[in-house]
């Protein structure tokens, strides 16, 4: 913008054209003054830009030798928001400077663009609550990519996430488009570890010290398979959970590495029914659900 039109816009009284061409020249031959100045402000705050942009990116490139603390996707996150945030306030003070340094009362123009502020924030106060939230879930890092969670209702992997949405998908493959304004309690499954909760029903009459011989025999049977040897980490049958109605029932707990518990209660579930069937074990009544999983989660 022409800096006559920024002086008309800085004083509260109109001018006629005669005027703004006087003025328009005025500020060319101030410009010209002070050229070397302005020189001096525009290079120190390339300089400065520069320096930060190179440390916001040396910190972002380091992530990825990072093993505790802040996971490498949420620090690139933020040093990305972080660059943003440092160009606009470098370049934002530059021009404050520029346009002091050339005699314009930058006053006014300040005043009017916080009234401006203002309209737009009441106008979208949805937009800047979703990236407030959006901040503050990579800052704490509620949750990252590959993640399984809860959010806002729905439950899904994070395929995407970004200061103003975050997208899940599924199990049936439906992709799931979040505003991170909605996200009010955050359930993540895939935190550190997850935990089975395998309930197993038998007839009454059955032996509750064969029982749980076989349920202890099946979980040390699959944790030397070598394909859940790593991902299982405790296996707990601490005994009978309910009696009744002719049957009894027993719980097996298994903790596992985050999002593996899937395979493994599959697993479970077959040499548990082998070893029933081979050690002629009856089932609970008819009607009765065999075995039930439940799956550990964290609330941020």
């Amino acid at each position: 913008m022409p800096l006559a039109l920024l002086r008309v816009l800085a004083v509260p009284e109109q001018k006629h054209l005669h005027d703004v061409l006087l003025d328009w020249r005025q500020d060319w031959l101030n410009f010209l003054r002070h050229a070397d100045a302005i020189v001096l402000i525009v290079a120190v705050a390339f300089v400065v830009l520069r320096t930060l942009r190179a440390l916001i990116r040396r910190i972002s490139v380091s992530s990825g030798r990072l093993t505790t603390g802040l996971r490498q996707q949420q620090v690139r996150t933020l040093a990305s928001v972080l660059n943003s945030v440092v160009t606009v306030v470098v370049v934002f003070v530059t021009i404050l400077l520029v346009l002091e340094k050339i005699d314009i009362n930058v006053g006014p123009l300040l005043a009017s663009a916080g009234v401006a502020g203002l309209a737009i924030g009441f106008g979208a106060q949805t937009l800047v609550h979703d990236y407030i939230n959006g901040f503050f879930v990579l800052l704490e890092d509620q949750y990252n990519l590959g993640d399984t969670v809860r959010v806002a209702g729905l439950k899904g992997m994070v395929e995407h996430m970004t200061l103003r949405r975050t997208v899940l998908r599924d199990d049936d493959g439906t992709v799931h488009i979040i505003p991170n304004s909605q996200i009010t309690v955050v359930s993540n499954l895939t935190r550190d570890w997850a935990q089975l909760s395998l309930k197993v029903t038998v007839a009454y009459e059955e032996s509750s010290d064969k029982i749980m011989n076989l349920l202890r025999q099946v979980g040390a049977d699959v944790r030397h398979e070598a394909t859940f040897a790593d991902d299982i980490l405790d296996v707990q049958v601490p005994g009978i959970d309910r009696v009744g109605n002719g049957e009894a029932e027993y719980l097996v707990l298994v903790k596992t590495r985050p999002n593996k518990q899937y395979g493994i209660t599959r697993e479970f579930r077959r040499l548990i029914k082998d070893a029933f069937e081979k050690n002629l074990v009856k089932p609970g009544p008819p009607g009765r659900v065999y075995v039930t999983e439940s799956s550990a989660e964290r609330k941020s």
